[in-house]
């Protein structure tokens, strides 16, 4: 099986397209993940543009957009419309897939099914794949009570973040082994970002501290690769996605983030490249 590595535009906000997508280019990925500006700043044409000559020489370049729409204070109904809109928009430029995170916390399980039974219906429409992210505050923020949708929803695909199982359960899931076995089946990207109990990331995986916690979560990963190796699945595709400050420690007062946010990624990449090339 083929691994994809792509690099995370979140926190290089301050790039241009070409500057970014030469950037991720040399640094040795495959494709990138973006949470998409407004298309008035014209970056969308621009980072499409510039994607069309990389492909001329490597056609199998990836490209992941990110569903970030959130509960403004409307109703269900008004989120799930809000949240269509913008999966129609995004299916339109044909991704890899849509790395979405869905619904909410505080919504009721019918009202969170409602949301995922609307975009499975943009994703039939469209024929572009929506991934739903485990990720705090949307439906899926705990291992547990997601497993009620995946037995809803059958077809549902999953992009794991685990760390936030970590944070929200205050534990690195010890006793939660087999709620993560049902989970893991439907696992099909990964962001390979190393949480604790505390916080859904640590400031430097490689650090001896974080050591154990690296080593488990990168058990968990090569559990979900193992398992679509053996379901005959020919690629998978990986996203490192520390982030910047403030998802990234930084010290008090001058707020200086604590580490390297591109290093670090562009370290898990080569890391996870060496060990499952």
């Amino acid at each position: 099986m083929k691994i994809q590595y792509c690099c995370t535009y979140w926190g290089s906000e301050h790039d241009d397209a070409d500057r970014f997508v030469n950037k991720v280019v040399e640094a040795g990925y495959d494709g990138i993940e973006i949470n998409l500006p407004p298309p008035h700043t014209g970056f969308t044409a621009a980072l499409l543009a510039r994607l069309d000559e990389v492909r001329k020489h490597r056609p199998d370049f990836i490209l992941i957009v990110q569903q970030l729409t959130a509960p403004q204070g409307d109703t269900v109904a008004g989120y799930i419309s809000r949240m269509q809109q913008q999966l129609r928009e995004l299916a339109a430029w044909q991704p890899h897939f849509i790395n979405s995170q869905t619904g909410a916390d505080y919504y009721s399980f019918d009202d969170n099914c409602r949301v995922l039974e609307a975009a499975l219906e943009i994703s039939q429409q469209t024929g572009v794949r929506i991934l739903h992210e485990t990720h705090r505050s949307k439906f899926s923020f705990h291992a547990a009570t997601l497993l009620p949708y995946l037995r809803a929803f059958p077809e549902l695909e999953l992009a794991g973040d685990f760390s936030h199982f970590c944070t929200v359960s205050e534990s690195m899931l010890q006793e939660q082994a087999d709620i993560l076995q049902q989970i893991m089946p439907r696992v099909s990207h990964i962001h390979a970002r190393v949480g604790h109990e505390q916080a859904a990331q640590v400031a430097d995986p490689f650090a001896p501290e974080w050591q154990q916690h690296l080593l488990q979560f990168e058990a968990w990963w090569q559990q979900i690769i193992r398992q679509k190796q053996q379901a005959g699945w020919q690629q998978f595709t990986i996203t490192p996605e520390f982030g910047p400050a403030p998802y990234m420690p930084a010290v008090p007062f001058t707020r200086q983030p604590l580490g390297h946010q591109w290093h670090i990624n562009h370290q898990m990449m080569l890391r996870l490249r060496q060990q499952w090339q």
